[in-house]
């Protein structure tokens, strides 16, 4: 990212399908206090098609970790609607970085080893760790690549559930288990706007699991952000 843009770049909206209020507030707060270059409107999805300013060009970069197509539907209707020019990026995930933060949460939480150079001389404080998402089956699919990211980081099994569909967590866990797997924790691959806090903990008490917190306005969410802008000033 240049450290200075000219008056007319353009325009970083970043678009939440949630409430604008608490996790994307701190998240668009953090982006505008690592990169002042960048002028950053946030908006809703639902208020997206009145915020895109006329005759401004823009780059709307969707607050997801993975490619939601109702939601980047929602995204296109809304810059058509608007008559804008304005381009639209690719969700945050997956990236190594959305790995890296992940691993962080975990460990904040003493469920996996903080420090990867010391892999080999550590034991690890759970034995597979669950990615949990919200979308159902396409959900899962669609963070698949974030798991093996995430396993490769951690040197341990990773494998992606659904936290609000069948089959999820508990059938995730039930495999693991039986593959000898016992201490299991759940990562979930949310930045903490796409469903309540309780999911997670449901899901974790009912297989006797720890549990990571969401990404939230972690640094790493905010450097995606602005690297998926700048990626457009370069085209």
């Amino acid at each position: 990212m240049p450290t200075s843009l000219p008056p007319d770049a353009p325009l970083l909206v970043l678009a939440t399908p949630g409430d604008t209020a608490g996790v994307a507030e701190e998240i668009a707060a953090v982006v505008r206090v690592d990169n002042p270059q960048i002028e950053v409107l946030l908006t809703s999805v639902t208020d997206l098609a009145d915020s895109l300013p006329p005759g401004r060009e823009a780059v709307i970069v969707p607050l997801l970790t993975w490619e939601d197509p109702v939601v980047m539907a929602e995204i296109g209707k809304a810059v058509a609607a608007a008559g804008s020019g304005a381009v639209v990026t690719d969700a945050l995930g997956p990236h190594p970085l959305l790995a890296e933060a992940l691993h962080i949460r975990l460990a904040e939480r003493g469920l996996a080893r903080a420090d990867r150079v010391r892999l080999l001389n550590v034991s690890s404080p759970v034995d597979a760790v669950i990615l949990g998402t919200v979308g159902g089956e396409r959900g899962v699919r669609a963070v698949q690549a974030t798991a093996v990211l995430l396993a490769s980081r951690l040197t341990l099994p990773v494998v992606a559930a659904a936290l609000d569909s069948d089959p999820g967590v508990s059938v995730a866990a039930q495999r693991l288990r039986a593959a000898g797997a016992e201490r299991l924790a759940i990562a979930p691959c949310m930045i903490g706007h796409e469903a309540p806090p309780a999911i997670v903990e449901r899901a974790a008490a009912e297989i006797d699991a720890g549990h990571a917190e969401p990404l939230g306005s972690h640094s790493a969410v905010a450097e995606l952000v602005a690297r998926a802008y700048g990626s457009q000033l370069a085209t």
